[in-house]
């Protein structure tokens, strides 16, 4: 395949070929007027569903799983961690075994680059709890995880706790070793617990400034502890909802841009009609104005949010630069992910995974064009 854009990273009008790799990126002496922008595939960490399909669901049929990627691919997504939260156990194995058995068996499989499981050892206290549900919540469990990694033929990577339980520690530790990226997330944890969770090898905090009381200390709690732990990496849901303006600002400048990714933690009503549908057992509600939240309740419950829109969304809002929105959806997640082959931006020997988008600089919008994933054209605007 051979592709021409504006280099992101660059500047540059280049000339790309590529098939599973990227082959050669060439800069153009005479480029074309009015090119489009190419980058590196976006990566969402943290995808519950879409599209009217719910991922935390053992039942959900494969062709609807497939159908809710080729959408996700509209979106500039090339890679994402489809996400299970906190259910029964049986349930939480039959999701994570459904979607194990889709990675392996659909055309759009690939995509699916791991899986996150966040849940279900996080604090079972309301607020920080979320809309996860109670009576689920339980401790961290090493032969819980052991089933989880059986059933998804070794494609948990990434798994979300809260670090105040007892045996948090000694569980992180084990997750690292098999090369699993832990994040904090859901959590009460006090300082000393979440620098303990840190040493055992937590790298990440899951949706910071979400899953969290409403009230809080001025100080110390467990946001500022975050926030000013430079070992963790930090996501955000950017979707004008989840996080006012402010703390999103302080966030990111305590953060740095490097060490922030963009997540939209989508959930089944993403680009659907306002209603109610589903996130594993939980019955939730998409309203008018894009908020999801547990059906009859306030608490959000995850985001309809897209990952095209939550770049327009970091240049507007955080006043990033086009290429750091970009950067906090693609370089960074894969980083944080440990996706290998989506380091070195369009660089060759990386993954055939390219965006092809335009930007309007007077909104701060980008309009995704084509979609590549492993060399192959998975999405073109018509």
């Amino acid at each position: 395949m051979t592709t021409y854009g504006i280099d992101i990273a660059t500047g540059s009008a280049v000339q790309i070929d590529f098939g599973d790799v990227i082959q050669s990126v060439d800069h153009l002496i005479y480029p074309p007027a009015n090119l489009p922008y190419v980058a590196p595939g976006f990566i969402d960490l943290q995808v519950n569903g879409f599209f009217g399909v719910d991922y935390c669901s053992p039942t959900t049929p494969h062709d609807e799983i497939a159908r809710s990627i080729q959408v996700i691919h509209a979106t500039g997504v090339t890679r994402f961690f489809p996400t299970v939260i906190t259910g029964t156990p049986e349930d939480m194995l039959g999701a994570i075994r459904n979607l194990a058995h889709a990675k392996a068996n659909l055309a759009e499989g690939p995509a699916m680059e791991a899986i996150h499981v966040e849940g279900p050892h996080i604090s079972p206290e309301d607020g920080a709890r979320g809309a996860h549900p109670r009576h689920c919540v339980r401790p961290p469990d090493i032969n819980e995880y052991r089933r989880w990694q059986e059933a998804s033929d070794g494609n948990i990577r990434m798994v979300t706790l809260a670090p105040e339980w007892p045996d948090a520690p000694r569980y992180i530790e084990t997750l690292v070793r098999d090369g699993v990226v832990v994040a904090i997330g859901h959590t009460r944890a006090a300082g000393e617990q979440i620098k303990t969770a840190v040493r055992a090898g937590a790298t990440m905090s899951t949706h910071l400034g979400n899953g969290a009381d409403s009230m809080l200390p001025r100080h110390p709690n467990y946001i500022w502890d975050q926030m000013a732990e430079d070992r963790l990496m930090a996501s955000f849901i950017v979707d004008g909802i989840h996080i006012p303006k402010s703390f999103l600002t302080v966030a990111l400048r305590a953060k740095g841009v490097e060490r922030s990714v963009l997540v939209t933690d989508a959930v089944m009503p993403t680009g659907c009609s306002p209603g109610r549908y589903k996130l594993g057992e939980v019955d939730v509600e998409l309203h008018s104005d894009d908020r999801v939240t547990v059906a009859g309740d306030t608490r959000l419950a995850g985001s309809s949010l897209r990952m095209d829109r939550g770049v327009g969304n970091l240049m507007r809002v955080a006043k990033l630069s086009l290429i750091e929105a970009v950067t906090m959806a693609t370089r960074n997640p894969a980083r944080a992910g440990r996706i290998g082959g989506r380091l070195r931006a369009l660089s060759p020997g990386e993954r055939g995974d390219i965006v092809v988008f335009r930007h309007d600089p007077a909104q701060n919008t980008i309009a995704v064009e084509q979609t590549y994933v492993g060399g192959k054209l998975v999405f073109t605007r018509k």
